[in-house]
């Protein structure tokens, strides 16, 4: 059962977080309105639709964004004072263990890191449909046409090549299509022109030539017109930035299994939202216990210097994460590592202080 010291310190906690962050929101919005009033003007944005289609779905996609960086700054802030004021030398003289005065802490960052896992993986999704329609059509374009030369792998040993494709006319020029028996080209299909035929949801090749080898030599075919469907969308010649943002947990697993059967490594992206999706919650509980740790401590210096020393060590955590996710994006560095490698540096960071705690 929890006890009034722990009720006051969960108030203490969560108080404090959400007091900080929903200054920081509306200090956010008043500058994204300055930054973008030129466009919603000159696009004639509905208020209406800026206020509830855009604004209103911005502020959960920014809790979750900065939700451990606040749980982190907040702990140290209401900690260190708590440790100015000699409450937690008081606490614990009066024989709670520093054990035991982290269970309120922990029920506040489990219940943060419940809410961080709800919004990543099933409401900002929801939300983030509606605030990238509006971005698209009254702020930025977010859909369009990959270069010239595309190359795309759809399924094993079988690749695509366009010289060029228009996402608005759903036509490509210079189509050609090889599946290959490990290192031996055993079919080509070229045509001059691809266009997607919506009714039927397949693909009309204009000009086309097809060149089969098989076992009793080669074989060729032409001609001017052919409906045919293979695993090729629309989709996937045009690029929609940080599509990921739109999708839920189900299905980025859908999405990365769908990539992982064709033998394209362009699920690598979204794995990593994947894993950084889950990771971030489990973050927030270890950010926790860094930061009762570092904070419980009386120092010269006070709430300044466990500040200081707080926002150092989140900004490396973010550092951390940005540069192992470049890694994996372009290196050989898996996701899965790559999203938990922050996380398993900062564990041992949290149970050295632990030790070093005041007891």
């Amino acid at each position: 059962m929890l006890k009034i010291i722990d009720i006051y310190i969960i108030r203490k906690f969560l108080g404090t977080f959400f007091y900080a962050i929903s200054l920081l929101i509306m200090i956010v919005i008043i500058f994204d309105v300055s930054e973008n009033i030129d466009s919603f003007i000159q696009k004639e944005a509905p208020l209406q639709a800026i206020i509830f289609d855009y604004y209103l779905n911005f502020i959960p996609y920014f809790i979750n964004l900065f939700i451990y960086l606040f749980t982190f700054i907040s702990v140290i802030f209401f900690t260190s004072k708590m440790a100015g004021d000699t409450e937690i030398i008081a606490i614990l003289s009066s024989g709670v263990s520093f054990r035991r005065l982290l269970y309120p802490y922990m029920i506040s960052a489990v219940f943060l890191a419940i809410l961080s896992f709800y919004l990543g993986n099933f409401l900002i999704p929801k939300t983030n449909m509606e605030r990238r329609i509006f971005k698209n059509a009254y702020m930025e374009i977010l859909t369009r046409d990959m270069s010239k030369n595309l190359h795309l792998q759809i399924a094993p040993n079988t690749f695509v090549f366009l010289e060029s494709y228009n996402s608005q006319l759903g036509t490509g020029h210079k189509f050609s299509l090889e599946k290959f028996d490990g290192q031996e080209l055993i079919f080509k299909l070229m045509a001059d022109r691809i266009l997607f035929d919506t009714t039927n949801s397949g693909w009309k090749l204009k000009n086309y030539f097809i060149r089969t080898l098989d076992g009793s030599g080669p074989s060729f075919i032409k001609g001017t017109e052919m409906d045919t469907t293979f695993s090729l969308k629309p989709e996937d010649l045009y690029k929609i930035k940080e599509e990921f943002e739109e999708m839920n947990y189900y299905e980025l697993n859908e999405y990365i299994s769908s990539e992982k059967q064709k033998g394209s490594m362009a699920y690598k992206k979204f794995e990593i939202e994947k894993n950084k999706r889950a990771s971030g919650p489990v973050a927030i509980i270890i950010l926790t216990i860094i930061g009762v740790a570092l904070s419980s401590r009386k120092v010269r210096g006070g709430i300044g210097m466990h500040l200081g020393v707080g926002i150092g060590l989140t900004f490396s955590y973010i550092l951390l994460m940005q540069v192992s996710t470049v890694f994996s994006t372009f290196g050989n560095l898996s996701p899965i590592v790559a999203s938990w490698i922050p996380n398993i540096i900062f564990l041992f960071i949290a149970i050295y202080l632990l030790i070093k705690a005041p007891k």
